[in-house]
């Protein structure tokens, strides 16, 4: 027992240097996502597509990142109107070694429907006519919804983020040692589900920080939850999608579509990353 714990800590003094950059030590690169994009349209307003949003949005975030926070590189995964696969974006963020993953979308509702009677139509029925009611469908998008919330990844795909860690330990070989650590060693999975661990209580901890800035511009806070969302569970880092406002809601969707809109969400992000930069880099 003595020896396998001598090993452990010799392994952990090791690769320390490599496991502090896992827990977010540092913020020295950030992935900024723009949801949607290209082909897929995302969630539809009255007069715009989530795409479109998230990608002014993404831009000026990206921006005030560079512009605000020395030696910090910002990686985008698309800088116009284009469509990364779920997979190629947290391709992205993985082989940039990113220390934070934003992605940025917009909220909507589910559509709703109301039925209303129009009239009657005459049918046969066993030789007798009788009246058949005859109703319409009114499909309603428009919400009274507001706010802004941020999603974590869910627990149900955390196995899922254990190995896209794993991956980065061992470089992606489960046969050999070709990376930092062996993926047959069992403390490689002790290991794994430590900073797997750690990505979710900071990603937590991003997600409030960022809240409670919208809050403070005195947007709705509608908190920090989980969600088991691809993009989140392929990255190797803490991460948080950022859902802006709820496009299908007249007064959100103009402005999120303003320059003023977009620059004020920008900056409530951008907020939330610098404080938690700040608290975690003491």
């Amino acid at each position: 027992m003595r020896i396998i714990t001598i090993t452990f800590i010799s392994v952990l003094t090791l690769l320390q240097p490599v496991l502090l950059h896992a827990k977010g030590k540092k913020v020295n690169k950030i992935v900024v996502d723009a949801g949607h994009g290209g082909k897929d349209y995302g969630a539809q307003g009255g007069f715009s597509y989530e795409k479109d949003v998230t990608l002014g949005v993404a831009l000026k975030l990206g921006k005030i990142l560079s512009d605000s926070l020395k030696n910090l590189q910002v990686i985008y995964t698309r800088t116009t109107d284009a469509y990364p696969t779920l997979v190629e974006r947290h391709e992205i963020a993985n082989k940039a070694q990113a220390d934070l993953f934003i992605a940025v979308h917009a909220n909507s509702t589910p559509y709703t429907y109301t039925r209303k009677l129009v009239g009657y139509k005459t049918i046969k029925r066993h030789h007798k006519s009788v009246k058949q009611p005859i109703y319409q469908s009114t499909r309603h998008h428009e919400t009274s919804r507001m706010g802004v919330e941020t999603y974590v990844l869910g627990l149900h795909r955390m196995g899922q983020l254990g190995g896209e860690v794993q991956d980065e330990f061992t470089g992606g070989d489960s046969t050999s040692s070709n990376g930092l650590l062996n993926a047959n060693d069992p403390q490689t999975a002790i290991i794994v589900a430590q900073y797997t661990q750690a990505f979710l209580s900071r990603s937590v901890r991003l997600g409030t920080k960022i809240q409670e800035q919208f809050s403070n511009q005195g947007r709705g806070d509608l908190g920090v939850k989980q969600k088991g969302l691809e993009v989140l569970a392929g990255s190797a880092m803490p991460g948080v999608l950022v859902e802006i406002g709820f496009i299908n809601n007249p007064q959100e969707e103009a402005y999120l579509n303003s320059e003023k809109g977009q620059t004020e969400v920008a900056m409530a992000i951008y907020k939330g990353i610098k404080a938690y930069k700040s608290e975690i880099e003491k």
